[in-house]
Formats: C-alpha cells, sequence, structure tokens
C-alpha cells in the first residue's frame, strides 16, 4: 500500500505524519525545547553504585541522572559480574540512551553502541553480521549478508545489522553507508579521547534527516515539506547518503496549512481524546496511566444485521485495525490491555486475535502479543522509547491533578468547615472569612446554611463568605480575621 509523508516545519517544532490512503497512520513530534535523546552517545560519569539493585546512575548532564542495569553493561556479557566489580564512583564511561526520560524516571543506558544508518546499523564493539526479524525468508537473509560481507575489507572491525529497507537497496547503497558510519565512529572516538565528563559525543539525527533514513520505504511515493530551508537540507543530505530518495521530495508552497489541508490537525485532536468511534457505530475508550494503558471495545449503537454474536464479532474485528493504528498515532507504550467484547464462539475469538496481530505487523516499534486470558482480554506489550502524545501536548488537569474528577462542591464546604472548626481550637480569631468558589459560596447560602450557622455558633464567632472568581471549585481560603 503507498504512504506519503507530510512534513510541517515551524521555528518551534517540527511535525511528521505518514498518510496512507488519505488516513494518517503515524505521528512524529520533536520540538526545538525539549528534542529526544534517544540514540544519542554521551561520556558520562558514574555517580552511584546501587549493589541491592545491580543498577547504577551516570550523570551524562541531564536534569536527572540516568539509569544503567548491570544486563546493559556490554564489557559484562560475556564474564558476568556484579555491578559493584564493573563500576565504581567517579569513573567516566561511553554510554548510549536507550530510552527516554519518562515521567519521574531518568533516560535508560546501554554500553552497547549502535549507530544508525540508511540500510545499516553500526555495532563497533560486535564482530556478527545480523539481520534485521522482519526478514523472514532465509535464504534472503544469507543473501543479504553475502553483499555486506563482500564489500567490507578483510581489516575492518566492528559488527552490522541489516535493516529491512535493504533488501531493496544496490551495492552503492552499501558502500556509502559504511563509508558514513565508519566516518562517524571515527569522529565519535576522536571527541571522546579529549572530552570531560559528562558531555555529548554523538547527537541523533533531527526528525525531518531521521525521515529519510527511517521512515522511507519502497512503498513511499511522495515526502512533502512546507519549508524551503528545511527542504534544501533534505535534499542535500538525501544526494549525499540516499541519492533514491531525492526524486520524491517537494517542498509545498501552499497558502493553505499542509496538516489542514490533509486533515492532520482534526486527527491530532482525536488522538487526545479518550473516546474513539468506530465507523460501525462502536467506539473505544482509552485509559493512559502511570502503569499501563487499556482500551476498552463497546458496541455502542451498532446493533449488525443478522444476530448478537455477528454484531460482536464485526465490533472487534473493525477494533483490531483501530486500536492498532491508535497506539501508533499516541506512541503508547508498556504494558497494554485490550478488552474486547466477549466472544463465546472460539473461532471468533482466534479470528480477532490474528486480525489484531496482522494489524500490528505494521508497527515499527517491537510488540509482543498474548492470547485471550482467561478473562476474555488481550495483554500485549509495545516498546517504550519516548513520551506519548498525550505526554508530550498535554499536562495534568490543575484543577483534578490528573485524577479526570473535582470533588463535589458539597465536599469542599464540609472540608471548610472541618477546617474552621480546626482553626477555632488553635487561634481566638475575631472573625473567620471563606474564601471559595462560586458554587461553593452558593451552597452555603443554601443547602449548607444551617450547618454555617450552627458552627458559628458553637465556635461563637461569626463567619463570612466571599466569593473568588479565580479559584476552581476544589479551592479556598479560610482568613482569620
Amino acid at each position: 500500500m503507498s504512504e506519503e509523508i507530510l512534513i510541517n516545519v515551524t521555528p518551534q517544532e517540527t511535525r511528521v505524519a505518514v498518510m496512507q490512503l488519505g488516513v494518517v497512520q503515524d505521528l512524529h513530534i520533536e520540538r526545538g525545547s525539549s528534542r529526544g535523546i534517544v540514540s544519542n552517545v554521551y561520556l558520562g560519569k558514574v555517580k552511584r553504585v546501587l549493589p541491592g539493585m545491580q543498577s547504577a546512575f551516570i550523570d551524562i548532564g541531564l536534569e536527572r541522572s540516568a539509569f544503567l542495569h548491570v544486563a546493559d553493561i556490554w564489557e559484562n556479557a560475556a564474564d558476568p559480574k556484579p555491578i559493584e566489580r564493573v563500576l565504581h564512583e567517579g569513573q567516566n564511561l561511553l554510554v548510549q540512551v536507550m530510552k527516554e526520560p519518562i515521567g519521574s524516571k531518568g533516560a535508560r543506558l546501554s554500553t552497547q553502541l549502535s549507530i544508525a544508518g540508511r540500510v545499516l546499523v553500526y555495532l563497533p564493539q560486535e564482530t556478527h553480521i545480523g539481520v534485521s526479524q522482519r526478514i523472514e525468508s532465509e535464504a534472503h537473509r544469507e543473501a543479504l549478508r553475502a553483499r555486506l560481507n563482500a564489500i567490507l575489507p578483510a581489516e575492518h572491525k566492528g559488527g552490522y545489522i541489516i535493516r529491512t529497507v535493504a533488501e531493496a537497496e544496490a551495492e552503492p547503497d552499501f558502500v556509502a553507508d559504511v563509508a558514513y558510519l565508519d566516518k562517524l565512529w571515527l569522529a565519535l572516538q576522536t571527541a571522546a579521547k579529549t572530552a570531560g565528563a559528562p558531555q555529548l559525543l554523538y547527537q541523533e539525527l533531527d526528525i525531518s534527516l531521521r525521515v529519510l533514513r527511517d521512515f522511507v520505504t519502497h512503498t513511499t511515493t511522495r515526502i512533502q515539506v512546507d519549508s524551503r530551508a528545511t527542504y534544501q537540507k533534505m535534499v542535500e543530505f538525501a544526494q549525499a547518503y540516499t541519492p533514491g530518495v531525492t526524486g520524491q521530495l517537494e517542498h509545498y508552497p501552499g497558502v493553505r496549512p499542509l496538516f489542514d489541508l490533509y486533515g492532520v490537525e482534526e486527527e491530532i485532536e482525536r488522538a487526545l481524546s479518550k473516546r474513539v468511534d468506530l465507523k460501525s457505530g462502536g467506539y473505544l475508550i482509552i485509559d493512559q496511566t502511570e502503569a499501563l494503558t487499556t482500551v476498552d471495545v463497546n458496541t455502542g449503537g451498532y446493533v449488525g444485521l443478522r444476530n448478537f454474536d455477528d454484531t460482536i464479532f464485526k465490533t472487534n474485528l473493525e477494533a483490531t485495525q483501530v486500536i492498532a493504528r491508535q497506539l501508533r498515532l499516541r506512541n503508547l507504550g508498556g504494558i497494554i490491555i485490550c478488552d474486547f467484547i466477549d466472544m463465546d464462539n472460539q473461532e471468533h475469538r482466534e479470528a480477532v486475535l490474528e486480525e489484531f496481530k496482522k494489524a500490528l505487523a505494521r508497527d515499527h516499534t517491537r510488540i509482543t502479543v498474548n492470547g485471550f486470558s482467561a478473562l476474555g482480554l488481550v495483554e500485549m506489550t509495545r516498546k517504550r522509547t519516548r513520551d506519548s502524545l498525550a505526554h508530550l501536548l498535554c499536562e495534568p488537569c490543575p484543577t483534578c491533578q490528573g485524577r479526570g474528577e473535582v470533588k463535589t462542591a458539597q465536599t469542599v464546604c464540609y472540608e471548610i468547615l472541618r477546617e474552621i472548626l480546626r482553626e477555632a481550637r488553635q487561634f481566638n480569631a475575631r472573625e473567620y472569612r471563606i474564601l471559595a468558589a462560586q458554587q461553593v459560596i452558593d451552597l452555603f447560602l443554601d443547602e449548607e446554611s444551617q450547618a454555617l450557622a450552627q458552627l458559628s455558633d458553637f465556635i461563637a464567632k461569626p463567619i463570612s463568605l466571599q466569593v473568588e472568581t479565580i479559584y476552581n471549585q476544589e479551592q479556598y481560603d479560610v482568613i482569620l480575621m
């Protein structure tokens, strides 16, 4: 299926949308103020070694120290030792970021380095040649290994992973990639010899250039860019490293914004909503939490044409495609629980699971899917390397602090009454004044007026009310006059 890539550039951020048949299939956003650090290589300094967790905190120059587990220390793989025998505080260490800092967690590191090119990934510490798991034919895998071995000098050091895109590339592309990666590795080694920790030694390409390296496939027909400067930069990069892609690049000079023209802005808004409507009339409810993400499938207004089992089956089949697409759009990672509508028919369950796996196969991120559990849930994991779309574009509601609910005005009234009683036992004020939102004050003037009068009599002090229009429903202050 052919696809098109749209790139919207502003001085503050670059957004990339991958389209198929006019529908957004994947979305990437990179902001200049918070550019991603996955694949960056740093000379770090060991801050703390934690034998009990078999891990260490490494200072790489970020706000929070990064995390390195003993299993991610490449030098320790051949002869495993406890981390306290491998690292010590103050030690300089060459590390690469595997996962972005997410929430309260620091970046995840590895000492096994890899540098990505267009058709190859260079592994300077390895000796073997691996092939992408997406290339399933063993004959194709061996042929690709033979092609790469044929162009490598006998004295060449390091290993490689041959990427999926390599199947459609010619020998000159392999030669160019080897030369490009050798040049990057040499520059990194040279910088490491004179650098003081912590210091960035190698920075991953910005997203506009990663499009040419990572996103373009043999099905890509056009890449539209709405910034002339970015378009020129991409053309220069393509001519040097991906010449076969140059003809697909186009500058979009239109007056109407590119993302408006293709409906991407509306798709982004929908991807921030909990509810996703299905064409049949059913819908999904997607809830993202710190621990996991849940996806609940509902029939909604869809009643089917034959029987209830058929309605459920059709809704679940449609949901498999939409869930797979939403996971990519929202960049949801970690543990994901999909609650499909219960199906009594075993054949239907197997068909839905098979269709779900096919839909997920289009994802470039590593995914593991288990079958239906005893409770009828499909459990899966999707590798999380960067923040989700919601975490990138949104922040917790200042009113409910991310709970999704606020205390009722009545609950706040009772909290205020308890607070006044607490204050009256400690301080001998002349008067107590309540500052609160309009809804809370209205309740004190109506339904809770008797409770307020009783408290005033009990503490033998007047209580006055004042509306604060800038307060949300949960905010209040008790002023001692």
